[in-house]
């Protein structure tokens, strides 16, 4: 992973999307939900670190396993405060997220049944 450019500086926001394995309108969108602070330039342009990268990895991870933007405003907020006086409420939130996740594979894993037993049927069917 390469985090900072020739130069020294921060990537650039497209080459921190590439490198992040998401669009650049994801990274805008997560600044303006107010989940990611990133560097500017003098000049205002927004610069990513691997500090940033692992972070937006974090975001990824808990927006594609279905925290509303609500909750992981929250847990930014919590981050953000960079307060070991907060840890109690982020495993908190994260294990609730946690239970939620478990709650979605059990049911996924139901429905993969009902839809296999669906195919050996239909299977059982063929000439």
């Amino acid at each position: 992973m390469t985090t900072t450019r020739k130069d020294g500086a921060g990537l650039r926001v497209g080459e921190a999307a590439r490198e992040a394995g998401v669009s650049i309108d994801t990274l805008r969108y997560y600044e303006r939900e107010d989940l990611l602070r990133t560097e500017r330039t003098p000049s205002g342009h927004r610069r990513y670190f691997e500090s940033d990268l692992e972070w937006i990895s974090v975001l990824t991870c808990l927006r594609e396993t279905g925290m509303p933007i609500r909750r992981m405003r929250e847990f930014a907020t919590l981050v953000g405060e960079d307060d070991d006086a907060t840890i109690g409420a982020r495993i908190e939130l994260l294990e609730e997220h946690r239970t939620e996740v478990l709650r979605q594979i059990r049911e996924l894993q139901a429905n993969l049944e009902r839809v296999e037993g669906k195919l050996e049927w239909y299977r059982s069917r063929l000439p």
